[in-house]
């Protein structure tokens, strides 16, 4: 056992992936000697901004085996636990005013493989329902696509959208969960292992194995060694492989969002998590349009704007509105840079599609919440998790906005590198020795889309 100073692995972050990383090596692989090191409380800073949605669908088949193997694992969870983790599946509706859905089945086709055939079905404006002609067969998979492109089908589904609506894909191996309740099950199991948390800022390393970890702690300074390391540390990704020597090909983009109680019941209860895929010029009054104009800070917001608004009903009066539209990079030690017009400025993009969001332009409920998080983003949008060039050392990390979703599989296929375990098929390709394989990485440059939803 250890005596406080020591640690057979260290995990550096008590964040969702770190605290898989811990649960999956104390439950599948027996590991007990381990400890969690964070300045905060666990499942804090990004974990407690997240939008607490899951989906399979990629384009790339890599990550979507590696996202359907992760819900396989919180549907195991959910089962084992009379759903404390409260998993939903109503699916993710992707929206657009297109009335060819050629280019997103494409995007469907490449994301699910050789195995695309049969899981998408269109509904078409003549009633009909039918498999596209890539394929011959149709397997009812509960895992599937469905491609409405009947305006009166989508109509009578989704009677609260605006009229214009033309396509939408429903993904149906998508939904919610509770991030927090999965955190907080995981870490009583890591208790019950002999698992622990040390509250501490990891200051230095010294990266001959066994690791001498320096940590500031509220009592002052203090050093542990620990056998193995797993850099788990989210937004200091960076921060802590610098300490190892090493560089990681990470950025940090803060996106935001907003919350608020539906008391005009703008929004239906059994919705899906539901993204508007189209770009907008946001409306403004001719007023606005002149104040906007006139200051330099604000004039952007004049401009054509990106699409993928997010809504999602939120338990049983609230509603999540998120808009990943920012792209550029930010220091997660600086403050949070919230921008005071998002909310606003979310409003009336997510009111193109939910008109009845319009009521609550400039009237938001006085207990309205805006918040946000760090996408800590490889340029290709995928995880780095695997060995890290230091011997003894790994990454469970970049998981971008999908941290939840994917969090059981970082856990589970860390877990598995360090402890020997059988690795899938997919373990190269999300880890950090990816970069040398340049057929890959010229795949992965070219392709016109990364998954950011």
């Amino acid at each position: 056992m250890s005596d406080g100073r020591t640690a057979g692995v260290a995990i550096i972050g008590a964040g969702q992936v770190g605290i898989a990383v811990a649960y999956y090596l104390a439950t599948r692989h027996g590991v007990r000697d381990l400890v969690l090191i964070d300045t905060r409380d666990p499942m804090s800073l990004t974990s407690a901004q997240s939008g607490e949605n899951y989906r399979n669908w990629w384009p790339h088949p890599v990550m979507t085996a590696f996202t359907d193997d992760s819900i396989a694992l919180m549907e195991e969870i959910a089962a084992a636990t009379a759903n404390r983790i409260a998993m939903t599946r109503r699916g993710y509706a992707l929206v657009t005013r297109d009335p060819d859905p050629a280019p997103l089945l494409a995007g469907l086709h490449h994301g699910y493989g050789a195995g695309a055939a049969g899981r998408i079905r269109v509904h078409d404006a003549s009633g009909k329902s039918y498999v596209p002609p890539v394929s011959a067969a149709w397997d009812a998979a509960p895992d599937g696509v469905d491609v409405l492109t009947d305006p009166a089908l989508i109509r009578r589904t989704f009677p609260t959208w605006a009229p214009d609506v033309r396509t939408v894909l429903h993904i149906r191996r998508a939904g919610s969960l509770s991030g927090q309740q999965l955190g907080q099950f995981m870490l009583e199991a890591i208790r019950s292992a002999g698992g622990r948390l040390q509250r501490a800022e990891v200051t230095a390393i010294d990266s001959t194995a066994p690791f001498t970890l320096t940590l500031a702690t509220p009592q002052g300074r203090t050093t542990m060694r620990a056998e193995r390391l797993v850099n788990a540390a989210g937004p200091f990704l960076a921060d802590i492989a610098a300490m190892l020597g090493e560089t990681l090909p990470v950025a940090c983009v803060f996106q935001q969002k907003i919350a608020f109680e539906d008391r005009t019941h703008a929004i239906p209860r059994d919705m899906p998590f539901t993204i508007d895929l189209d770009g907008q010029a946001l409306p403004w009054s001719d007023e606005e349009r002149e104040i906007l104009a006139g200051d330099e800070t604000t004039r952007a917001l004049l401009a054509p704007m990106p699409g993928g608004i997010h809504c999602r009903p939120e338990g049983a009066t609230w509603i999540k509105l998120g808009w990943a539209c920012n792209t550029q990079p930010a220091d997660p030690r600086a403050p949070d840079p919230l921008n005071s017009h998002f909310p606003d400025i979310v409003l009336r993009a997510a009111s193109r599609l939910h008109p009845a969001l319009t009521g609550y332009i400039g009237r938001l409920p006085r207990a309205a919440r805006h918040y946000g998080g760090y996408y800590t983003m490889t340029p290709e949008n995928w995880p780095l998790i695997g060995p890290m060039s230091t011997p003894g050392a790994y990454v469970a990390g970049a998981l971008s906005g999908y941290g939840t979703m994917a969090a059981c599989m970082a856990g589970a296929l860390t877990g598995a590198w360090i402890a020997g375990g059988a690795l899938p098929s997919y373990a190269h390709a999300l880890s950090p020795a990816r970069a040398g394989d340049h057929a890959l990485m010229a795949e992965l440059a070219a392709a016109t889309s990364r998954g950011v939803l």
